[in-house]
C-alpha cells in the first residue's frame, strides 16, 4: 500500500513540475493562434520582469507555423500550397531564401540555389546553379527536381508560374519584407516548410539578442540624421521600406523620410544638402560611395562620417540582416555598444550562475545535471525540481 501512495505522490508531484514549467506558457498567452495561415504565436518560457521591451514584443508578434504535416500554407500569390510530407530535396531561387536555409540548420536539404555575389559567401558545395536572382535557370530546376521551390518576393511572377503549371512543381512565394518582423515571419515559415522550426526558432532568438544589444546601446543616445545612397542616380530608401526599418533600427533618422519619399525613390542632391546629415550609409558592394558631387560638402563627407555596409547583410531579407544594423551602430556609438554586449553577457552569465549553472570540462555551460542548455523554468529547472522533491522525501531509496 505503501509503494502504492508513494507511485500516486510521485506522479502528482510530476504533474506539478510540469505544470510548473508550462505556468508562464499560458500566461503569455498559449500558442495557439487564430491568423489565416494557421500560424501560432511563439512565446519565450522563460521571461523575467527585466527582459527588454524588445524581446517581448518580438516572443508576442511573430508568428510560428507548426511542423506537422500534412501542411498546408497560402502564399503571396493566394496560392494554397499542400506538403505532404517533409520536403527531402528544396530549391532556393534568391539570395536571401538560401542564406536562410542555411542560418536554420536546413542546408543538407538544399540542392539548388542561385550563384552570384550575394550567395559567394555561402558554402555552394555541389549544389545546381539554378541562376543569378535575376534570372531563373527553369531547366536546371526542373533537372534537380525538387521537393519544394522557395521564391523571395523579388522572384519574377512569371518564372513562378511557369514552375508552377508547366514543371508541376510545389513554389512558395514569400511576402515582400519591409521590415526585421517579416525577416522573422519568413524564417519561421520557411522553418516550417523545411520541417526545420527548432532551427528557425533558434535563429530568430539570435536575432532578437543581438537587437537586443542595440536597443540597450541606444537608450541613451542621440538620433543622428542619415543619407542612406545606393546608386549613382540619387536613389535611395524612404518610409516603408525594409532598408528603412534598418535604418531606423540602427537609431537614425533618415533624411529620405523626412523628405516624404516612400520606397525607392530618387532624392534631389539640394535636399540632402539642406538637410545636411551627420552620416552617410551605403552598401559595400562598390568601390566608392554613391554621393552626387552637388552633396559632396556635407556635414558626413567632409567628416568622413561614411559607413560602408555589407551588402550581402543589407540586401537580403534574411538572418543576417541584423548584422548590417549592429555594424552601424557599432560605428556611430562604438563606446556604448561594447558596454552594452559586455553588459547583456554578463547578464547572461548572471542568470546561468543563478539558475545553478556550472561549465563542463569544454568551458560551456550547463545545467545541475549535466546537460547544456537553459530550458529550465525561471531559477529552478523541472529536473532540479523533481530531485529536489524526490531528495527531500526520501523516495529514492524507497522505489527499488
Amino acid at each position: 500500500m505503501r509503494h502504492k501512495r508513494t507511485l500516486v505522490l510521485l506522479a502528482v508531484l510530476m504533474a506539478v513540475v510540469a505544470a510548473s514549467a508550462t505556468a508562464p506558457l499560458a500566461a503569455a498567452g498559449g500558442i495557439a493562434g487564430d491568423n489565416p495561415t494557421g500560424a501560432a504565436q511563439s512565446v519565450e518560457t522563460d521571461q523575467t520582469p527585466s527582459q527588454s521591451l524588445l524581446e517581448t514584443q518580438s516572443a508576442l508578434t511573430q508568428e510560428a507555423v507548426s511542423c506537422e504535416y500534412p501542411l498546408e500554407l497560402t502564399d503571396a500569390t493566394g496560392e494554397t500550397i499542400t506538403l505532404e510530407e517533409a520536403p527531402d530535396s528544396v530549391v532556393a531561387l534568391q539570395a536571401s531564401d538560401a542564406q536562410t536555409m542555411y542560418e536554420i540548420g536546413a542546408e543538407d536539404r538544399l540542392d539548388g540555389m542561385p550563384y552570384s555575389d550575394a550567395t559567394s559567401g555561402l558554402d555552394r558545395g555541389d549544389r545546381a546553379d539554378v541562376g543569378d536572382g535575376w534570372t531563373v535557370d527553369h531547366e536546371q530546376i526542373i533537372a534537380t527536381d525538387p521537393d519544394l521551390v522557395l521564391a523571395a518576393n523579388a522572384t519574377q511572377a512569371e518564372d513562378i508560374e511557369t514552375l508552377r503549371d508547366e514543371a508541376d512543381f510545389t513554389v512558395y512565394h514569400f511576402p515582400e519584407a519591409e521590415s526585421i518582423d517579416d525577416v522573422r515571419e519568413n524564417v519561421e515559415t520557411t522553418g516550417a516548410l523545411v520541417d526545420e522550426c527548432d532551427g528557425a526558432d533558434d535563429t530568430v532568438d539570435w536575432m532578437d539578442d543581438q537587437l537586443e544589444i542595440v536597443e540597450t546601446a541606444l537608450e541613451d543616445a542621440d538620433r543622428p540624421l542619415v543619407y542612406y545612397t545606393m546608386g549613382d542616380d540619387g536613389m535611395t530608401a524612404g518610409t516603408g521600406t525594409f532598408i528603412g526599418d534598418i535604418l531606423s533600427t540602427a537609431g537614425l533618422e533618415n533624411v529620405a523620410e523626412d523628405a516624404g519619399i516612400t520606397w525607392y525613390e530618387p532624392i534631389n542632391a539640394e535636399t540632402v544638402v539642406d538637410a545636411d546629415p551627420e552620416w552617410v550609409v551605403y552598401p559595400d558592394d562598390r568601390e566608392e560611395p554613391p554621393i552626387p558631387d552637388a552633396a559632396s560638402e556635407i556635414t558626413a563627407v567632409e567628416e568622413d562620417n561614411v559607413i560602408a555596409v555589407d551588402a550581402n547583410r543589407l540586401n537580403q531579407p534574411a538572418p543576417q540582416v541584423v548584422l548590417a544594423v549592429t555594424s552601424i551602430v557599432e560605428e556611430i556609438h562604438p563606446e556604448a555598444y561594447d558596454e552594452a554586449s559586455a553588459e547583456l553577457e554578463g547578464s547572461a552569465a548572471s542568470d546561468d550562475d543563478g539558475a545553478g549553472a556550472g561549465d563542463d570540462e569544454d568551458g560551456e555551460a550547463t545545467t545541475d545535471d549535466g546537460d547544456a542548455g537553459d530550458d529550465s523554468i525561471p531559477g529552478f529547472g523541472v529536473a532540479g525540481a523533481l530531485a529536489a522533491v524526490l531528495a527531500t522525501l526520501g523516495l529514492g531509496a524507497r522505489l527499488r
